[in-house]
């Protein structure tokens, strides 16, 4: 399967991300791309550096202006797209969710974000309530995609229940910086654990990964920080955790990227995580905390 990851700079004029991300899509098809994955919150700059009501504007209903936009696109170029929007359920309720849409114009499926930060910079629980549609892979005309949503990506239970109910691929929409307070060696150290358990991902599960990162720096409208330096480095894992691609921290990408799903089947039959697991004493799992 060809993949296609778009790595953007996001700017204020919401128009002006669509008609970028757009033209990067159709880059990418061009090139062969059958499944193209965006980044987080595409669609803006990313809004929760504070706490604001009116970034509440920026929100939409799903189904909306944005999957018909990107629906018509899927189906022009025959292409699968995975989408990642800030999504209004109601008055009053929100959600960060990745919509897939299908190579039809039709939406494949959805996952609203599991896990909600809340640090300096990173305000997502004023705007997000936690998804409730639980961690399921899904089905389109390229494959199983277990979609899950930035943070999410540090959590290895999200990617194991996608891998136990048949995903093809581990898919991360992200939205993830350097601390300008941190010295380069940590923050260093942080861009490198990021890709380090989301490729134990790859590995414990015998499954690609793909993670997709905006790049850029946005300022913190509030001047309490020094705004967030996106680190970019998009990247595409093996079953074994191998690094097939990876984009630079600092540019924009688009690029199409060959992987070969045959390759998980071998993978599982020579590392059968699957088989030894000891699920009848995983119980403690359930708990917060085991005292």
């Amino acid at each position: 399967m060809k993949i296609g990851i778009i790595q953007h700079k996001c700017v204020e004029e919401v128009e002006k991300n669509l008609s970028h991300m757009e033209a990067s899509i159709r880059k990418a098809a061009q090139e062969g791309a059958q499944l193209v994955v965006l980044q987080e919150l595409h669609n803006s700059i990313y809004f929760c550096q504070t706490e604001n009501t009116n970034h509440f504007d920026l929100a939409e209903t799903i189904p909306g202006p944005s999957t018909e936009r990107f629906g018509k696109l899927a189906k022009e170029l025959g292409i699968v797209i995975v989408t990642s929007l800030f999504e209004r359920r109601a008055t009053g309720l929100y959600h960060n969710t990745a919509v897939v849409i299908e190579s039809d114009g039709t939406i494949a499926g959805k996952f609203r974000k599991m896990h909600i930060p809340d640090d300096p910079a990173y305000y997502e629980k004023f705007y997000f309530t936690p998804g409730d549609l639980g961690f399921h892979p899904i089905k389109t005309s390229v494959g199983v995609l277990g979609v899950q949503v930035c943070w999410d990506q540090w959590y290895p239970e999200g990617a194991r229940l996608m891998a136990l109910q048949g995903a093809d691929l581990l898919i991360y929409p992200t939205a993830i910086g350097y601390e300008s307070s941190d010295t380069p060696e940590e923050q260093e150290r942080q861009r490198e654990a990021w890709m380090t358990v989301q490729r134990g991902h790859a590995v414990a599960n015998g499954l690609p990964v793909i993670a997709v990162n905006r790049t850029g720096h946005e300022p913190d409208p509030s001047h309490q920080t020094n705004g967030i330096q996106f680190w970019g480095s998009s990247f595409v894992a093996g079953p074994q955790g191998e690094i097939l691609y990876q984009a630079s921290q600092d540019e924009e990408v688009v690029a199409v990227i060959d992987i070969d799903l045959k390759r998980s089947e071998n993978v599982r039959r020579w590392w059968p995580f699957l088989r030894d697991r000891r699920i009848e004493e995983y119980k403690g799992l359930t708990q917060r905390f085991i005292d």
